[in-house]
């Protein structure tokens, strides 16, 4: 399993950043705005949060108490926080916006970790999860944070999500380029990722996966009144 000061290393490397803006920019499709809301991170987010910290009326980030302690953002107060993974200590309906990046991967029960963010997840949010594709490079590549843990494929991740109470509204996915470290291969990382996309789309290196609270599920049906049943022959 990845800890967070390895996470770290990898994206204060050359290799590493290059994947972060990759991502990022996938990131912010499916997010563009969030004024005002309340965000989460889960995983090891912070590379990523940094897209909405400054318009997010709040933006903080949780750590798994395994995978060890990290400081986000530098040189501000800290907005992060290390916590069992299904036990967050956060209140219910808290959240508009979670994002689960480097986490449900290395779950130790990514089906309750998965219930723990429906739990702080308002009613009208939506969870986004990065997860390696099991189809893909980097999912193999012990040397990056990609390569630790369960990969998935999206059917996989779609049955992960039903059995938690989630729905899945979007997909895409992103890491086209090969998880080198070749200077020429992250040079032409845009080039790279563009061409990836259109011709060998099943081998990007993660999945982005936008989901719902299937609030719907979650009730209880209503009891059905019995019949009682007539013989054929009193009728």
């Amino acid at each position: 399993m990845a800890d967070a000061h390895a996470e770290a290393q990898f994206y204060a490397s050359a290799r590493g950043a290059v994947a972060a803006r990759l991502l990022r920019e996938r990131l912010a499709e499916f997010w563009p705005d969030l004024t005002g809301q309340a965000v989460l991170g889960i995983g090891y987010p912070l590379p990523y949060l940094r897209l909405w910290r400054e318009s997010a009326a709040r933006c903080i980030a949780v750590i798994p108490a395994q995978t060890g302690v990290a400081r986000w953002p530098a040189g501000s107060p800290n907005l992060t926080c290390t916590a069992e993974e299904d036990a967050l200590p956060l209140p219910d309906l808290s959240f508009d916006r979670v994002l689960l990046v480097h986490g449900l991967e290395t779950a130790e029960n990514a089906r309750r970790l998965l219930r723990e963010i429906w739990r702080v997840l308002k009613d009208d949010g939506r969870l986004l999860i990065v997860a390696p594709n099991r189809t893909g490079p980097w999912a193999y590549l012990e040397s990056t944070p990609f390569g630790h843990g369960q990969p998935y494929s999206s059917g996989q991740l779609g049955r992960l999500l039903a059995g938690a109470l989630f729905r899945v509204e979007r997909r895409d996915t992103a890491l086209h380029l090969p998880p080198s470290r070749r200077r020429m291969v992250l040079r032409g990382a845009m080039l790279l990722e563009r061409a990836g996309r259109k011709v060998t789309p099943g081998l990007a290196g993660v999945s982005l996966t936008e989901a719902v609270k299937d609030v719907y599920a979650a009730m209880p049906r209503r009891a059905v009144p019995r019949r009682r049943l007539v013989p054929a022959e009193a009728m």
